[in-house]
């Protein structure tokens, strides 16, 4: 006889509730059920490298792989030559002293950084000021951790830099940390010094932490900037960066933080309960993809040029307009008065050309007329997206 089946009446913690699944991860299953239709969709939207890491660096991972007593538990703090590795980094590029010893802490990613970090400084109620358009991580995880968003809005204008006037009218009185990115992402805006020392100062003068989350100073971009690279940085600021983007290395979750001895050893407790180390042979190869050479770096940079281009082909194609200054792993557009919606536009696209690109609402209200194009494909399916994209225009005789 069959039992009946029952629904226990269990229900999810309240923090469930105040978030939803990441964008990408449902629609990247929508993705995967129309190429197993045959569909064969062209995916300008996730800013996952294409490019592999170094020869040097897959060279040093095989290697170490290949010892016996490289496999076990890791420090938390990660190996010596990591952080080392990291601190030279920073000073050959951006021109910062860190102490590799008290200043630096590897991750597991910078976006599993962010949620370290707001489980340090955040208590449920205190106020985090996150930029409106920005990456959804750092109001899902604020929630999460039952923090009090507050955006603040950044608008083409302006070139997508806070407007410290309206900040210093508004209400800062439980603000304990600010979340900022430049280069921004989807903006691509690009930092600069003037930048930085507005938000050093703006740190100081309310007790606010200012977590930079840099990622992308080294795509297209030929003056890498470290907001620790401002006098008195290191005591109110904190800095993520990853090896996603700039070294090829999305799959690897190898990423830092740095900032002052005191703020890294608050982090490192809650670090330690959640994650063991990462593996040893990645460390290794981490610390070989640190030390490329800028012929390198210039070589990667000028694939993503070429890519650049087609890009502006398709938002030219899309009748978008966009700013031909931006750097960082993606091309961000305005999309015309005549379109309506930009979510109906970028799935008029995904139904009817195979091409899904971002729509930019997922990044806050200020990106709803945009979209977002990513360069993570190469030349010949950009090539490809552009005459999907000619063939839908030929068929309506009308903008998409």
């Amino acid at each position: 006889m069959q039992k009946e089946n029952k629904v226990c009446k269990i229900t999810p913690a309240d923090r469930v509730n105040e978030v939803q699944e990441y964008y990408f991860s449902t629609k990247l299953k929508e993705i995967a059920r129309m190429n197993s239709e045959g569909k064969n969709v062209i995916n300008l939207g996730v800013g996952s490298p294409d490019l592999p890491p170094s020869k040097e660096t897959i060279h040093t991972l095989c290697q170490h792989a290949q010892s016996a007593n490289e496999h076990g538990y890791q420090p938390y703090i990660g190996i010596p030559e990591l952080r080392r590795g990291f601190a030279d980094w920073y000073k050959r590029w951006y021109q910062v002293d860190i102490d590799p010893d008290t200043e630096i802490q590897p991750l597991i990613g910078s976006k599993e950084g962010i949620l370290h970090i707001s489980m340090a400084f955040l208590n449920p109620g205190d106020a985090v000021l996150i930029p409106n358009p920005g990456y959804p991580t750092y109001s899902s995880v604020s929630k999460l951790v039952g923090a009090q968003i507050k955006t603040y809005d950044l608008t083409e204008e302006k070139g997508w830099m806070p407007d410290f006037e309206q900040l210093e009218l508004s209400d800062l009185s439980n603000v304990k940390l600010m979340w900022v990115n430049y280069p921004h992402m989807p903006t691509g805006a690009n930092a600069s010094v003037a930048l930085f020392e507005k938000l050093v100062d703006f740190g100081h003068r309310h007790g606010i932490i200012i977590c930079n989350d840099n990622p992308y100073s080294f795509i297209l971009n030929d003056q890498p900037l470290s907001i620790l690279s401002i006098p008195g940085a290191k005591e109110i600021c904190i800095e993520l960066n990853s090896m996603s983007k700039s070294h090829n290395m999305p799959g690897w979750r190898i990423a830092m933080l740095a900032t002052n001895a005191r703020f890294v050893q608050w982090i490192l407790k809650v670090k330690s309960n959640i994650d063991s180390g990462q593996f040893k042979p990645m460390q290794y190869a981490a610390v070989a993809a640190l030390d490329s050479p800028q012929a390198w770096y210039e070589e990667m940079n000028q694939t993503y040029r070429s890519r650049r281009e087609l890009a502006g082909e398709l938002m030219d194609l899309l009748d978008c307009t966009y700013d031909k200054n931006q750097v960082g792993l993606f091309l961000w557009g305005r999309i015309p008065d005549y379109i309506e919606n930009v979510s109906t536009f970028a799935d008029k696209i995904l139904y009817e050309a195979h091409v899904f690109i971002t729509p930019g609402f997922i990044f806050g209200s200020q990106g709803e007329r945009y979209i977002r194009i990513s360069l993570c494909c190469n030349e010949t399916t950009f090539k490809e997206a552009i005459n999907r994209l000619n063939k839908i225009q030929t068929a309506y005789k009308i903008a998409i």
